[in-house]
């Protein structure tokens, strides 16, 4: 009989939204689910098999850990690195999913760092894509005093970011949109070899559902595994057939646990959802405000948004809002 893993223990008798998240991160951490993000997003693994993914180059350098998050137990978490990246000057951020990675086919053991975030708010009060690129950054400058010293450049390795978002814009839904450092020729045809600059990347990988045009790979896949409305038998079934995601016992239970779990929360959000509609048609009434006073003021759209008073935080939703209008 197989033991409890890991992913049990994250949704086990939780029974709130912050839990639900927690367990969905828990899900994601796993090497079976990592690994096909990796073949789907990154270019580095568009050509490997999953399992040669999971068995060869997650968390290897030069071999794959098999040491789980939580002490004394047998499971296939992702252990890694730290989540936690510390700075004295820019404080502590907290990363959902931090592992290394091999790339295949290299003669050196270049090890790429990739965060996973789960995403539910696309307008957290900034644009998530800038978010990434600091959590690129961050990643990045952490690696002094880690993977070189001194002026050894050179040893600086890639990174990525990736977003999972499960509630994104009707414009982004079923999308993947990869962001990342490019060689612009400005005067002349200069080369740089790609790997002095291809040194982070971030991947926006936004869930939309099964209405929706794009609706396969691994947008379905992870539809179907944070899916609060895809019953637990149906959920088994397709990423058992149609993922070769293997459902043992344990994993059965823990989807049938996930499942409940999300009724809970679905319950608990009824008059979250009320409220949200209240919100949205406010939200409609504001753009509606902001484009009557540009045409007839003749002013800009920022201007316009101080003229309602509309705070600073929020100004960049209305922008991107006006922009897919």
């Amino acid at each position: 009989m197989d033991e409890e893993t890991t992913i049990a223990h994250s949704l086990h008798a939780i029974d709130d939204r912050a839990g639900y998240d927690a367990a969905c991160k828990r899900v994601l951490s796993e090497k079976a689910i990592l690994a096909r993000i990796m073949k789907s997003c990154l270019k580095e693994y568009k050509d490997c098999d999953v399992n040669d993914i999971i068995e060869k180059y997650i968390e290897g350098q030069p071999h794959v850990s098999v040491v789980p998050v939580l002490p004394d137990e047998n499971g296939t978490i992702i252990n890694g690195m730290d989540t936690e990246d510390k700075s004295v000057h820019e404080g502590t951020i907290t990363y959902d999913i931090r592992f290394r990675a091999i790339v295949p086919g290299s003669g050196e053991q270049i090890a790429l760092i990739i965060n996973v975030e789960a995403q539910n708010d696309f307008y957290p009060g900034y644009p998530l894509i800038k978010r990434g690129i600091y959590y690129c950054c961050r990643m990045i400058s952490s690696q002094h005093g880690r993977e070189f010293i001194g002026s050894h450049y050179e040893k600086i390795k890639k990174v990525y970011s990736i977003w999972i978002c499960m509630n994104p814009p009707q414009c982004r839904r079923n999308t993947i949109t990869r962001y990342r450092l490019v060689e612009e020729h400005l005067v002349g045809e200069a080369t740089e070899p790609i790997k002095n600059y291809d040194l982070l990347s971030i991947i926006m990988l936004c869930l939309g559902g099964p209405d929706g045009e794009h609706y396969d790979g691994v947008l379905r896949m992870l539809d179907v595994l944070l899916s609060n409305e895809t019953n637990e038998v149906e959920k088994r079934k397709i990423l058992q057939d149609d993922f070769d995601i293997q459902m043992t016992q344990t994993m059965e239970r823990e989807v049938s646990v996930m499942c409940n779990l999300s009724k809970g929360v679905e319950e608990k959000g009824m008059a979250k959802g009320m409220a949200k509609g209240m919100a949205k048609g406010m939200t409609d009434g504001i753009l509606v405000s902001i484009k009557n006073i540009v045409k007839n003021m003749g002013i800009s759209v920022e201007q316009a948004m101080c003229v309602l008073e509309i705070p600073e935080a929020e100004r960049q939703k209305y922008m991107d809002l006006l922009d897919q209008q």
